[in-house]
């Protein structure tokens, strides 16, 4: 489904603005509407933040830009608790932005893109606080392409550990 609307959003509103989509997710912003929170790359090799929203009109599925930021002026992303699973982050510029993502994951997967596309392009010191860098790094062990799997890929990882450490004999 994720790629099909990601064809989508690309065919109909990023490549026309020659604009090459790298991510976006699902926020929570308003009841009734679906939006889409994403990050493209210009021709100019501007990294821009872009919230959609998406709508239908009879069959047709319609996209529109509600806000749009430029990188170079994202100041902070601040995930809120880094110890808890929760999608709700803060984006900071001139002014904060609260958002809810769709799932914790997906809030991962979106600091994981604009981490890496800072440092593909800006290399500015952008503050991202209040997240397991252990997900966010590109070169962390757990570092993937999978994204949303990488969160489930570490909790099998520790619920292995626990198994193995159970099963051991203690010593008397």
């Amino acid at each position: 489904m994720s790629s099909l609307v990601k064809e989508d959003l690309e065919k109909k509103l990023f490549t026309p603005l020659s604009q090459n989509l790298y991510e976006f997710i699902e926020i929570e912003f308003s009841v009734q509407d679906r939006y889409y929170l994403c990050v493209s790359v210009t021709k100019n090799e501007e990294v821009k933040i872009i919230m959609v929203k998406h709508y239908r009109i009879g069959l047709d599925e319609k996209y529109e830009v509600t806000k749009k930021w430029s990188l170079n002026d994202l100041q902070m992303i601040d995930g809120k608790e880094a110890d808890t699973d929760n999608p709700f982050f803060d984006l900071h510029f001139k002014k904060v932005y609260s958002l809810e993502a769709y799932s914790c994951a997906s809030k991962y997967a979106f600091a994981r893109t604009v981490n890496k596309l800072n440092d593909a392009y800006l290399k500015k010191d952008l503050q991202i606080v209040n997240f397991d860098f252990t997900y966010i790094n590109d070169d962390s062990i757990w570092s993937s392409n999978n994204k949303d799997c990488l969160v489930l890929m570490r909790i099998c990882f520790y619920a292995f550990n626990l198994v193995c450490l159970s099963l051991c004999p203690l010593p008397l």
